[in-house]
């Protein structure tokens, strides 16, 4: 891998944000180890992220159109948010321009798509009953998008992503995928598997209510409504903010993020009093 990382000229990178609250963009912000400046100025070469980038407007624009005529199918494209498709796409518009007509100029011509997030993955929170917009992901919203890889959470963990761009300049290749397009290194095993509070459930040891005795001392959250024992992901093993921790180890369940439309599938994550 060092070896490819050091000879590989950097890969162009169209990074596309819709329908989402900037989240995995901040997740990436927050990289160490590499850090983005780091993945920025040795591994990739961002050429087009609205958030980040200092061009605006034509400029912006036509640093996106540059990318697709000057690297036809040798660039990556990274999509945040969901895309809407009602009334035309009209929900979601750049310079006049809908996200569907954008995503699907700038998926079609890339040489692999990577959706971070919930929202970039199966429309997430905007796809959520009553799903106004008709929002979807970037799977659906280009038909026959096939060199695709989805990481999804809300957000997504950059470790992850910074682990996916990895492999595939290593091989040649996208990571190994299970069916919903979500790699195996990161997707492939039940949270509840190597939660760290497991051995609390195997011995019925529940918390019951929240600052209860059994909170205080790390118990098992499943009668909180843990989602662990049907999510897959890596995250209480990675953690998040440099290793630092993640949500059960901080004491709040897992709402399932991971899953396919968890927002409608894994609701209520609370009940009122």
């Amino acid at each position: 891998m060092a070896e490819a990382l050091t000879h590989t000229a950097r890969l162009p990178v169209i990074w596309l944000e819709f329908q989402g609250c900037t989240g995995d963009t901040e997740s990436f912000l927050r990289a160490s180890n590499p850090s983005a400046a780091a993945l920025l100025l040795e591994t990739i070469s961002l050429e087009y992220h609205e958030t980040v980038m200092a061009a605006a407007g034509t400029a912006a624009e036509q640093a996106r159109q540059n990318v697709i005529t000057t690297y036809p199918h040798q660039y990556f494209a990274i999509v945040e948010g969901a895309i809407p498709t009602a009334a035309n796409g009209a929900y979601c518009t750049i310079a006049g321009r809908s996200a569907l007509d954008i995503v699907q100029e700038v998926c079609g011509n890339a040489l692999a798509t990577i959706t971070v997030g919930s929202c970039g993955w199966d429309g997430g929170l905007p796809a959520a009953n009553p799903d106004p917009t008709t929002a979807v992901g970037a799977s659906t919203a280009v038909p026959g998008l096939t060199n695709i890889l989805s990481l999804p959470g809300c957000p997504m963990n950059v470790v992850n992503l910074t682990a996916a761009i990895t492999y595939y300049l290593t091989y040649g290749a996208l990571p190994p995928a299970d069916e919903h397009g979500r790699p195996l290194f990161a997707y492939g095993h039940e949270i509840h598997e190597t939660c760290p509070r497991r051995h609390f459930y195997e011995n019925e040891q529940f918390v019951e209510a929240w600052g209860d005795a059994g909170h205080r001392q790390g118990w098992c959250l499943y009668e909180m409504g843990c989602r662990g024992p049907e999510s897959h992901s890596n995250c209480n093993q990675v953690l998040w903010n440099e290793g630092t921790n993640w949500p059960i180890g901080a004491g709040h369940p897992c709402i399932g993020c991971v899953e396919p439309h968890f927002w409608d599938n894994l609701s209520p994550f609370y009940e009122e009093d």
